[in-house]
């Protein structure tokens, strides 16, 4: 993924075109315009709170503060949400939207840059995470949270869901990550059957060379996996052009050079995909005291449904259910966010608002 957000942006960011530029800014405008929250119980609020040693970036918005909050678990690693606020802003009448950039990721990154991250670890990120949850509960004035994980963010959101049910509503995973301590392979086969279909030997004979072990991979070597995922796969590559890299582009919250911290913040954020490469999701327990949630693309070919599936099967909750976003790879809720705007409503809000606020 960083390989092909990298590319496409530097292109971009070098092309002296004004034309370009000038599109860009009317977009940026527009987004600006739509994204205002005026409703009397609404609120908008951003900025620099103190979690964990360092200032990290929180953005708080929603049209009725009576609303369930949410909680986003970002993925990548280090690829900010706030970037996909155009496409997701309707959840907001529904929902009280909580993106936090985390350590190594977007505005956190850009505020403090490489030397002033701290320390890159997923315990670092957990223990993180339980702070800005603690922050936006005295800061709402609420219970719980609703944890909502997306891509390598559930690698978190599970932790935080498994041991904390007392501060979370319920956990929402969408392009859950099942890593299954390195026995999990299917994306790997599948990306092996579709490089020989296409006569590829030289990536085919790259990525046999890497083995099935990513502990073992360097991180070059993950990049280059996770480019070769998503560019063999029709669907894929269409929603990285599509739906990744212009909600980058027009984004009204990145600047030009917003946009390279982007890009720089997921570089120094990969070692933690490495760190998570050996996580069994079995091993660390599949019992919920929570109503547990997989909303997964039919089509995702980086974090297969079936792996997803055969997760949730195993998990025991006291509310569980599953569902397929259609027509979406990776990127299944930015893709679709009406399919999964309309899960949210008819699957996740009833279990959320039936609960006792005691839990």
């Amino acid at each position: 993924m960083l390989g092909i957000i990298a590319s496409a942006t530097a292109a971009v960011l070098t092309a002296p075109v004004a034309g370009l530029l000038g599109h860009r800014a009317l977009r940026r405008a527009a987004h600006t315009r739509r994204l205002r929250v005026t409703a009397p119980r609404g609120i908008d609020e951003s900025g620099l709170v103190r979690v964990g040693g360092i200032d990290q970036w929180i953005s708080i918005r929603g049209e009725d503060l009576g609303n369930p909050v949410i909680l986003e678990i970002l993925g990548g690693p280090g690829a900010s949400n706030l970037v996909f606020l155009p496409r997701t802003h309707v959840w907001e009448r529904h929902f009280t939207v909580v993106r936090w950039d985390m350590r190594g990721a977007g505005r956190t990154f850009a505020a403090g840059g490489p030397e002033g991250q701290g320390e890159m670890s997923l315990d670092r990120l957990y223990r993180d995470a339980l702070e800005v949850t603690e922050h936006v509960r005295a800061r709402l004035g609420v219970a719980k949270l609703l944890l909502v994980a997306n891509s390598f963010g559930t690698v978190l959101g599970l932790r935080l869901a498994r041991s904390h049910p007392e501060l979370y509503s319920a956990y929402v995973g969408t392009d859950q990550n099942v890593i299954a301590g390195g026995r999990e392979r299917g994306a790997y086969d599948a990306l092996m059957a579709r490089l020989g279909a296409a006569g590829r030997t030289k990536e085919l004979a790259a990525v046999t060379a890497m083995g099935t072990d990513r502990t073992r991979w360097t991180t070059e070597q993950l990049a280059e996996y996770n480019k070769l995922v998503l560019t063999t796969d029709p669907l894929s590559y269409d929603t990285m052009k599509t739906v990744v890299f212009r909600s980058l582009w027009f984004s009204p919250l990145h600047t030009l050079r917003g946009l390279r911290a982007y890009v720089r913040a997921m570089s120094f954020s990969e070692p933690l995909a490495l760190e998570a490469a050996a996580i069994d999701e079995w091993a660390e327990g599949t019992d919920f005291r929570l109503p547990f949630f997989l909303f997964q693309g039919d089509s995702d070919v980086l974090t297969p449904p079936d792996a997803a599936r055969r997760l949730y099967d195993d998990v025991t909750a006291p509310v569980k259910d599953f569902a397929l976003i259609r027509d979406a790879s990776h990127f299944a809720s930015f893709r679709h966010p009406d399919q999964f705007l309309d899960l949210m409503l008819t699957r996740v809000r009833p279990a959320v608002t039936a609960e006792p606020a005691d839990g």
